[in-house]
C-alpha cells in the first residue's frame, strides 16, 4: 500500500502562491474548464483564482485547514499551475519549494520516492 497523498495534509501552496493562468482555461472560454466564477481577471491574457491575488492568500477552492486536512473543491478542474506543482520531481526527489512551505507549518519534509513508486 502506498503512502497517502502528502498534499492532503498540507495545502500550503494554496495559501502561498498567486494562482495565475491563461484566461482560456476558464469555463467561459471555448474548451475551458476552471470555473470562471472562482476567478478574477488580472489583465487581457491572465486570470487568477479568487483569494490568491491578495495577502493573506487563500485559494477559494481550498477546503479545510492547511497543515491538518485539506482538499481542492475543483481538483478535476484546477488550473495549470496547480497541475504542474508537484510534491516530487520526475526523478523522485522532493520538490524543494514544497518542503520549504511544509516546514513553515511544522510538517515533516517529504522524502525521496522509492523506485517502485516512480514506475507505478
Amino acid at each position: 500500500m502506498s503512502d497517502p497523498n502528502p498534499c492532503l495534509d498540507c495545502g500550503m501552496c494554496c495559501v502561498h502562491f498567486r494562482v495565475s493562468f491563461y484566461w482560456g482555461e476558464a469555463d467561459d472560454a471555448p474548451g475551458g474548464f476552471v470555473p470562471a466564477e472562482l476567478t478574477e481577471k488580472l489583465n487581457l491574457h491572465l486570470r487568477c483564482m479568487n483569494g490568491t491575488n491578495e495577502v493573506p492568500r487563500r485559494c477559494v477552492a481550498l477546503a479545510g485547514q492547511p497543515g491538518e486536512q485539506v482538499s481542492c473543491t475543483i481538483y478535476d478542474r484546477r488550473p495549470t499551475p496547480c497541475r504542474e506543482f508537484p510534491s516530487h520531481e520526475a526523478d523522485g526527489s522532493p520538490n524543494r519549494k514544497c518542503n520549504a512551505l511544509r516546514a513553515q507549518i511544522g510538517l515533516p519534509a517529504l522524502q525521496p520516492l522509492a523506485a517502485a513508486e516512480l514506475s507505478g
